[in-house]
């Protein structure tokens, strides 16, 4: 008797403005790559900020067994918000398309579309942790202070000219202006003040294309917290200092790990969470464990996700 093996549900949701604007070229390539390999495929293309996020639930509720994510870090961020109000969670592919994509770089996942869809069809899924700060998930960063606005204020008609280059642009226009953010900070491990210039809360090892965190885990229930006391003149030094070796530790750079945290702040500047800027003032974050499934190719396994071996 022949067997019959059952298609794979999936949404392939895809945001045309993402990087350079050309996945649309490769749509139909993917198309074909995914139907051959058993996929019974529905595509969605984003039309405005946020819809990913409905896209994505919408497609869960419909028990989806497959999403794959086209775009850069804001339109994973939104997908993953949409995913995470849902109790059915697919199995998640992504094919980078973004400037910057560094969740991508930290999971070592291609930009080439070939190698990504190889990495979607023949690479197991591991399960990753989302944090939560406030109402809003994120997957890689969330933070606040010098710089921390380049990801989503560079103009993307410079992005999609000259790719990453257009956030070195636009931070050497930032270079003076650096924040000064009084801080409360609760974590796992007590309570402590002052004034920074930066925070970043971090479940990556990249954040804006730079090495923060030496080995992160990114599936041990934590993130990773670096602080930045205020010093002028002196702070561009020391983010350059932290960024060349990202496992320094210092008293003006506050490095630790914990579950929850609890931010303070007199900041009114907004947060950034993954690339995109959303609300403002305090925060409570929160980590969600293994709480999504994302195919990922064997390096990052063995590098990233101790607790998946």
């Amino acid at each position: 008797m022949k067997q019959v093996i059952p298609m794979i549900k999936t949404a392939l949701i895809y945001n045309p403005k993402s990087g350079r604007q050309n996945f649309s070229g490769h749509l139909n390539h993917v198309i074909e790559r995914l139907a051959s390999a058993g996929r019974e495929i529905t595509v969605f293309e984003t039309q405005y900020p946020g819809q990913a996020s409905e896209l994505a639930f919408d497609a869960c509720m419909e028990k989806t067994d497959e999403l794959i994510i086209v775009g850069g870090d804001g339109t994973f961020n939104e997908c993953i918000n949409g995913i995470m109000k849902t109790d059915h969670r697919p199995r998640i592919g992504y094919i980078p398309a973004g400037t910057g994509c560094d969740i991508a770089h930290t999971l070592h996942l291609p930009k080439n579309v070939d190698r990504a869809i190889d990495v979607i069809l023949e690479s197991d899924t591991v399960k990753m942790d989302v944090a939560k700060a406030n109402s809003r998930y994120f997957i890689f960063v969330c933070g606040n202070g010098a710089y921390i606005d380049i990801s989503y204020v560079t103009d993307s008609a410079l992005k999609k000219k000259i790719g990453s280059f257009a956030y070195l642009v636009k931070g050497a226009e930032e270079l003076f202006t650096i924040p000064k953010m009084r801080m409360t900070v609760t974590h796992d491990g007590g309570v402590f003040h002052g004034a920074f210039s930066l925070v970043l809360v971090i479940n990556s090892k990249q954040v804006a294309g730079i090495n923060m965190i030496y080995q992160p885990v990114l599936d041990d229930g934590m993130v990773d917290v670096v602080l930045y006391r205020y010093l002028w003149p002196l702070n561009n030094i020391i983010y350059f200092l932290s960024f060349v070796l990202p496992f320094w530790s210092t008293p003006l750079i506050k490095r630790f790990k914990t579950h929850f945290l609890k931010i303070t702040t007199d900041t009114r500047s907004k947060w950034n969470y993954d690339g995109e800027g959303f609300g403002t003032g305090n925060q409570e974050i929160t980590v969600f464990p293994k709480a999504i499934e994302l195919a990922v190719p064997p390096r990052a396994r063995r590098h990233f996700l101790h607790q998946n071996d």
